[in-house]
């Protein structure tokens, strides 16, 4: 499979399939494509249908195959942003936060991640479920705003406010931390909690998270008197 990312701040992945490669993306998210695609919905069972629902997905999946010879098919951003592309093997698999996923090649596995502190999961930001993202191949994740990629080495760490987290290697130990002072919580305007991240591997962060930016939306919008 072949792509191209293009367009940001509202960007599109852009999909060549060789005859008989599939994709797969969440239902509702393709654009365009050509008319030999060909789509397959699926839900892989129950336990699998679950753990989307859980992690923020839909339970059910679309898969694409270009019959009859080479293919195209698009999928778009659903919010202002930025498309990434991973390269998942069976040794590296990904943490994202939920929604992050757009669509893959065919042997790549989306489920549930639980967080192993609740305290982490229920303050963290991100809630306690996230998206593991295993198998082999590609996969495009969605990400608020701009992204800024750091890759910590053992024992490094880094201190996040909530809902700057998009994706995270599975290598990478996530915990919460409470902010200390009273004056600092109550006055300080950035919340209860930051997100840890412990090294090693990468951490991908996005500059807009989408619930900040619907935040500032509605100030904006007057209110009905």
């Amino acid at each position: 499979m072949k792509y191209q990312i293009k367009g940001e701040p509202m960007p599109v992945v852009i999909c060549e399939l060789d005859g008989g490669e599939s994709v797969i993306c969440e239902s509702g998210a393709m654009s365009w494509m050509t008319p030999n695609m060909e789509m397959q919905t699926s839900g892989g069972g129950l336990g699998k249908m679950f753990g989307r629902m859980l992690s923020g997905e839909n339970a059910m999946q679309n898969h694409y195959t270009a019959k009859t010879g080479p293919g195209m098919i698009a999928f778009a951003s659903s919010v202002p942003g930025s498309i990434r592309a991973y390269e998942i093997t069976p040794s590296t698999p990904i943490i994202c936060q939920k929604r992050a996923f757009l669509a893959s090649s065919g042997g790549v596995e989306l489920s549930v991640h639980f967080q192993k502190k609740i305290s982490g999961g229920l303050f963290g930001g991100e809630g306690f479920v996230m998206q593991r993202v295993s198998g082999n191949g590609t996969v495009f994740l969605e990400i608020d705003g701009s992204t800024v990629e750091y890759d910590l080495e053992a024992g490094q760490q880094m201190v996040i406010d909530t809902g700057y987290l998009a994706m995270m290697d599975a290598t990478v130990t996530m915990e919460i931390q409470q902010i200390k002072g009273f004056k600092n919580v109550v006055m300080g305007g950035e919340g209860l909690f930051n997100t840890v991240v412990t090294g090693p591997g990468r951490v991908l962060l996005q500059t807009m998270p989408v619930t900040n930016f619907a935040g500032i939306i509605a100030q904006l919008i007057p209110s009905k008197s």
